[in-house]
């Protein structure tokens, strides 16, 4: 067997569970779940609801501390993306993790986020 097919069997077996997941670089997020791709893609953070800032039901505060948690993990990175669907708007749902640190369960741990019960089926952690 050639080294070079060992090493990149090793590495599939042995690396990272995001390893094979393709990236994305995160623009910015709008708010606590919801991102734009460098690319255009608006991405919903799947398996997780937060706070809103505007309409009827806005809390700004948790909202905006959310938001700016978010994008301070995300904003300019490449992130590792699970695309799950599509939701009504057209946004992709999806997980996002950087360093295999899943950030939707990160902002549930934090505070800033809750399970959204609905889709928790979605990822396995919010199970």
């Amino acid at each position: 067997m050639k080294p070079q097919f060992l090493f990149l069997l090793l590495l599939l077996v042995l690396g990272s569970p995001t390893l094979a997941l393709p990236n994305v670089i995160i623009q910015s997020c709008y708010d606590g779940d919801t991102c734009t791709t460098n690319s255009g893609e608006k991405i919903r953070l799947a398996c997780i609801d937060t706070s809103e800032l505007r309409g009827s039901r806005a809390d700004p505060i948790p909202a905006k501390a959310a938001r700016d948690f978010l994008n301070g993990l995300v904003a300019g990175e490449e992130v590792a993306i699970r695309r799950i669907t599509k939701d009504r708007y057209g946004r992709t749902v999806a997980e996002i993790s950087v360093d295999d640190v899943n950030i939707q369960q990160r902002l549930v741990e934090k505070g800033l986020a809750r399970v959204y019960k609905r889709y928790a089926d979605q990822c396995s952690w919010s199970r």
